[in-house]
């Protein structure tokens, strides 16, 4: 059996469940990778109101959509990160400007996310954690190591008390490793497990696009971590340094064609899904495909409908014989 190939709605929060619901059936995708806000998901409804839950699954089931995980991931970033303005457009209104408010309901809202994926039928939630230190990366003026460390060990402190209860409701938690998160590379997620003590509720939601930009090679990453691959965006990007453009996008916004790079719709980039695919047989991931569809130089509707069938033609299926055992006598 093919693995599900789901749509994550973060991108689409302006459109209504129902309608994203909709247009996702008609454009092939098995399932969904439900953001929780918009009107999507609310966690705190979802993990107390089981009136909420029903109508999210029938909604679902009415469009013949599976759902496979949910994602919490502006909830998460408020966990983690240093207050600054722009962390208020991810709180309730009320909280802007806040810092200590925003934390506390963050970090509240994150407890009750393991119950709400469990009462919707799901074990992984997809999120992000923030970091204290990002502000840091580039290391002037001198960032220290007891610096590194000390941020570390604060990201440590917040979430254990979150991972708690995830564990007591036997959900993953699946941290996308991207910029601005404290695991943002191939060395900082393995610093964030030996951190957690390689704690079995931390894995990740492997995304290549983040990494490609960044001049690593995606699929090492799912040999390194076969183990820890909860759940699977797939996302493609493009890196177009041409001389004058940075790596570092200039300050430019996402679809100039000045930057360096850009996310662009799947099979409209530099990652190697091939690769990718061949390595998620090796570790016999069976999980969603969940594009997360992100290209600023192409009409949506027209690229999440080609995503989703870009997966299909991609995905396939690792040998259940050896090639060469009919040459056998």
């Amino acid at each position: 059996m093919a693995r599900p190939v789901t749509l994550f709605t973060g991108q689409w929060a302006d459109l209504g469940f129902e309608d994203i619901c909709l247009k996702a059936s008609k454009w092939g995708y098995d399932g969904l990778e439900i953001a929780c806000w918009g009107d999507h998901l609310n966690i705190q409804q979802a993990a107390t109101d089981e009136s909420y839950v029903e109508n999210r699954k029938q909604i679902l089931e009415r469009h013949g959509l599976g759902c496979w995980s949910i994602g919490a991931h502006l909830i998460g970033q408020c966990v983690g990160d240093e207050w600054d303005p722009r962390l208020d457009t991810f709180a309730p209104q009320e909280l802007a400007g806040q810092p200590d408010r925003i934390t506390e309901w963050a970090i509240d809202t994150m407890k009750h996310a393991p119950a709400a994926a469990k009462n919707m039928g799901v074990n992984v939630v997809t999120c992000f954690t923030g970091s204290p230190i990002w502000k840091y990366l580039y290391s002037f003026p001198p960032t220290t190591p007891e610096m590194v460390e000390e941020g570390f060990q604060r990201i440590v402190e917040l979430w254990t008390p979150i991972f708690d209860e995830f564990d007591k409701h036997g959900v993953l938690f699946a941290l996308e490793v991207h910029p601005t998160e404290i695991a943002f590379d191939f060395y900082t997620s393995q610093k964030l497990l030996e951190a957690f003590e390689y704690r079995p509720t931390l894995g990740f939601n492997f995304d290549p696009s983040h990494l490609l930009w960044q001049g690593m090679t995606p699929h090492l990453f799912v040999r390194e971590f076969s183990d820890r691959i909860y759940h699977v965006h797939m996302k493609d990007a493009a890196v177009t340094l041409d001389g004058k453009s940075g790596i570092l996008g200039s300050h430019l916004d996402f679809g100039d064609v000045r930057r360096g790079w850009n996310f662009r719709s799947l099979g409209h980039g530099d990652v190697d899904f091939e690769n990718i695919i061949r390595e998620l047989n090796n570790i016999n991931y069976t999980g969603p495909l969940s594009v997360e569809w992100e290209d600023s130089g192409m009409e949506r509707e027209y690229g999440a409908e080609e995503a989703a069938q870009f997966v299909k033609d991609i995905d396939f299926l690792p040998s259940d014989i050896a090639f060469d055992e009919s040459m056998k006598n």
